[in-house]
């Protein structure tokens, strides 16, 4: 068997090949809209011991599903990545201290990094009732959230329950669970949705932040546009049934045993805004997201529709199927787009996604004739 080649990075990355590590950082140029030429500037940024940032990491309520899925990365895995490139300063779930311990060492990690570190929080904030429903070391999470945030250089909401409330806001909300953006108003919050959220798509927002010093281009909502600019429908593997009118009626039956569309069943894709079919989760191939399993996407990543929606209520389709017919060559002055055209720049735009999604798949194979 042919033996790696390893190199050793500042922080002990010794058990990783350098062909991987590479491969890593072009996944992550590629998710994030970027040219592949970016991955050097993107390891350079990595390998910097410099410009790691510390990460401070909060919870509140939620089920710790955000962290578990971060656990389970493998382009490295999280224990060569996460807690060795950035400085991992404070994560109450992996925390190895507890009770003063644990409080002694949030208080140093806040005071020594002040204005230096990343805030991640995972969880809503509960409101009501002073914010009894959820306290630390007997403080209640909304007074450790604010003075926490004061002193972040950023602020990073991940997961659903962070980013909007998620489940436990649902009605009637016995808690007041809010998200961060809306408890922390008029404070940029980049929020990460999902349920839980891909687990890259956090790196990737962090690693940009790493390499160029700023936060990636944001939407109305906080969400970096590279991972939640376009529809799930847009890219779904079940795409083609839907356009072609092929649809699973009920669960095991013929369609659904054959992969058509879930749309009848309750899927929220056509009106969910995540690269979900693009990213897909913990590289298991192209079951590793709800639809790929057969299951409808229920929006987890959208307020007002996962948790809200009854799942199996059928979506509204905020893109209908492109026309067949070609677009004109030509157009009038003045006549603006046509429907035709419209439909083209639509498929060109579509053409250009599916080929980061071919490149980062690419990426991710497992090395060949090594």
């Amino acid at each position: 068997m042919k033996k790696q080649n390893h190199f050793t990075l500042d922080e002990k990355l010794s058990d990783i090949s350098r062909r991987d590590f590479m491969k890593f950082c072009g996944i992550m140029a590629v998710s994030m809209g970027l040219p592949i030429g970016v991955a050097p500037q993107i390891a350079a940024a990595i390998t910097n011991p410099k410009r790691r940032p510390p990460v401070i990491w909060l919870h509140g309520q939620e089920c710790t599903g955000c962290t578990e899925s971060l656990l389970w990365t493998s382009h490295p895995s999280i224990a060569n990545l996460i807690l060795e490139l950035i400085s991992l300063d404070y994560h109450e779930t992996l925390e190895v201290g507890a009770g003063h311990q644990a409080e002694a060492a949030f208080n140093n990690a806040v005071t020594e990094n002040a204005g230096k570190f990343i805030l991640v929080i995972e969880g809503s904030v509960p409101v009501k009732d002073g914010g009894i429903y959820c306290k630390i070391g007997g403080r209640p999470f909304t007074d450790i959230v604010k003075e926490t945030a004061a002193k972040a250089a950023a602020i990073v909401a991940i997961g659903s329950c962070a980013s909007w409330g998620g489940v436990q806001s649902s009605e009637p909300n016995p808690t007041g669970a809010t998200g961060i953006p809306e408890f922390l108003k008029g404070t940029t919050v980049v929020t990460i949705p999902g349920c839980p959220p891909n687990a890259y798509n956090f790196l990737s927002t962090i690693l940009h932040f790493l390499t160029f010093g700023k936060l990636p281009d944001l939407d109305e909502k906080g969400r970096p546009k590279f991972a939640y600019g376009r529809l799930i429908h847009e890219n779904c593997e079940r795409r083609p049934h839907f356009d072609a009118g092929r649809f699973a009626e009920e669960f095991g039956d013929e369609g659904h045993r054959k992969g058509y569309c879930l749309f009848k069943l309750g899927c929220k894709g056509p009106m969910t805004y995540a690269n979900c079919p693009s990213i897909l989760f913990n590289e298991v191939g192209s079951g590793a997201w709800p639809v790929g399993t057969g299951h409808p996407c229920f929006g987890c990543v959208e307020e007002g529709i996962g948790f809200t929606i009854p799942q199996f209520t059928q979506a509204d389709v905020e893109n209908v199927t492109p026309a067949a017919a070609h677009a004109p060559i030509r157009a009038e002055r003045g006549a603006g787009v046509s429907k035709g055209s419209a439909a083209l720049l639509g498929g060109i735009a579509g053409a250009a996604i599916g080929a980061g999604a071919v490149i980062a798949k690419r990426l991710g194979d497992a090395d060949k004739g090594e």
